[in-house]
């Protein structure tokens, strides 16, 4: 039997970085860590509900949030951060205050910054969003497949790998079907992989898209 690791905690302090950057007394740590995972679903859900249709989509790769003693930051990072201005119709004012709600201590100050990534489609967190929404609407999982590895070759990346697994195409029977192109040494620990599994919730059930991308060793 194969034994699994989380690709980017295998890699953690060698080409990975944490997306929590604090410390914390003993007692106040799983309140810390409570409220971090608060807000990330905060900003998820809002953004999935006021963003997400048939055309487009979040578009977030990652969420990082530093603490001071008043003062929380907190910076997303995004490929299409015009999603998120007032004139397309989700403020970035209202995303804070709804932040607000979900923090323990409402004295904290709150900063809240956009930052936009060059390459959107070589994050596998915004590639996942963007397969996600076919296969919802019934596209067939392996043509949503071949266009997420065009758009990410696009980016120069050394590879990438695409899984998913679950009822695909409404089947009876759930198996896992992927597709390569590239290099992806998962065993490496300085290659720098980036690794998301996202949920794509159809009528037939939930499917779980991983994504892997390759961008070379350091």
């Amino acid at each position: 039997m194969g034994q699994k690791i989380h690709p980017l905690g295998f890699r953690l302090g060698a080409t990975q970085n944490h997306c929590s950057h604090w410390f914390a007394r003993p007692k106040d740590y799983s309140k810390s860590i409570t409220e971090d995972r608060r807000i990330r679903d905060c900003i998820d859900k809002y953004v999935r509900e006021s963003v997400r249709n048939s055309s487009n989509y979040g578009g977030i790769a990652r969420i990082e949030i530093q603490r001071k003693t008043d003062l929380i930051r907190v910076e997303i990072h995004t490929g299409f951060p015009g999603l998120l201005m007032e004139d397309h119709g989700l403020g970035i004012e209202r995303l804070r205050a709804n932040i607000r709600n979900v923090l323990n201590h409402k004295d904290q100050k709150l900063h809240l910054t956009l930052k936009e990534i060059e390459k959107p489609y070589g994050e596998p967190e915004i590639l996942a969003e963007h397969i996600a929404p076919q296969l919802e609407n019934r596209v067939a999982f392996r043509r949503a497949m071949g266009k997420a590895i065009e758009l990410a070759e696009r980016t120069n990346s050394k590879g990438i790998k695409i899984q998913i697994p679950g009822r695909l195409d409404g089947n009876e029977i759930a198996r896992a079907e992927w597709a390569r192109e590239g290099r992806v040494p998962s065993q490496t620990i300085r290659a720098r992989i980036n690794y998301c599994c996202y949920p794509a919730r159809t009528i037939y059930g939930v499917l779980g898209i991983k994504v892997w991308i390759f961008q070379g060793d350091e």
